[in-house]
């Protein structure tokens, strides 16, 4: 007995006299590895920073009211604005999100509540992560190729079902990933008192995941809203007020894209204009998103 705790004495000295030896190497490398993260977190708040400031340094020059309330002016005449095209980029997202959210909810609910560890939930979850990382051009592509070619004309609606493509994998995914964190004892007790499956999820679940549904929907808005490729072989551009989801429509992506190439001083200074609005847009929704994820999901 005594030769056996002898032993593990010796044993306990020898680990302590290991750990106490790899001790200043394992504080050196953990303190090496904060520096080299938070250098690469500074050089990306950097870049950021100059994009940012870049823009908004020449974009507030031609800023104003008219910017919001008129026109784009002809080719080298100034004195207008991009009112169309933020009334197009609200109204291609909202067709596009008409088509999104709803599918993305739902796929979200089959593969956390009913499809768990199916071979359907593995193929839904695989072609999700797919989509995601699908280039946007492609998306605008098969909308082209769906929607143009059938109706024979560009439309704010193949605008948003392009668009669409590219937010559902987004939605679905972090939709999901907030209904797994509702505990599966609320589930349980939910149908231990005489629920169905359908209340539980309408009344318990989802309710609970309303921050994780709200920061997936922001998200993929800011994801979309930026992309100009999509819209090029779907929505197309229109230089007047337009409503009409079934004609071409102006967008404030497309309307950088033209206005940052064409030869004229007047209209790239309302492409800087609109790369301020369009890019403060995206940092409010990705500002929202981040402060929506600080809620509590239950």
């Amino acid at each position: 007995m005594a030769s056996t705790q002898d032993q593990m004495n010796a044993s306990s000295e020898q680990m302590n006299l290991t750990r106490s030896a790899r001790s200043p190497f394992r504080k050196s490398f953990d303190t090496f590895m904060t520096v080299l993260v938070s250098v690469f977190a500074a050089l990306i708040l950097f870049a950021l920073a100059i994009i940012v400031f870049d823009v908004a340094q020449e974009g507030i020059k031609q800023l104003s009211l008219n910017s919001f309330t008129e026109l784009p002016p002809p080719p080298g005449l100034s004195e207008g604005g991009f009112g169309n095209a933020i009334l197009g980029t609200v109204i291609t997202l909202a067709i596009a999100a008409a088509f999104s959210v709803p599918f993305g909810i739902l796929g979200a609910i089959y593969l956390s509540e009913f499809g768990r560890g199916t071979r359907i939930a593995y193929a839904v979850k695989f072609t999700a992560n797919v989509l995601s990382g699908v280039p946007a051009i492609l998306c605008g592509l098969f909308a082209y190729s769906l929607v143009v070619l059938t109706t024979g004309t560009f439309s704010a609606f193949a605008g948003g079902v392009a668009l669409s493509v590219l937010m559902l994998p987004i939605v679905m995914r972090t939709t999901e990933e907030g209904l797994l964190l509702v505990p599966r004892d609320v589930r349980q007790a939910a149908i231990g008192v005489g629920a169905t499956n359908f209340q539980t999820i309408v009344y318990i679940v989802l309710p609970s995941a309303l921050p994780a549904i709200a920061t997936a929907v922001t998200l993929s808005l800011a994801r979309a809203g930026g992309e100009a490729a999509p819209l090029l072989f779907t929505a197309l551009n229109n230089n007047f007020w337009n409503s009409d989801p079934s004609e071409p429509i102006a967008t404030l992506p497309v309307l950088i894209y033209f206005f940052a190439i064409i030869p004229y001083e007047p209209q790239r200074e309302i492409a800087w204009a609109a790369a301020l609005v369009l890019l403060s847009i995206i940092l409010v929704v990705s500002i929202s998103s981040r402060l929506l994820t600080r809620k509590k999901i239950y």
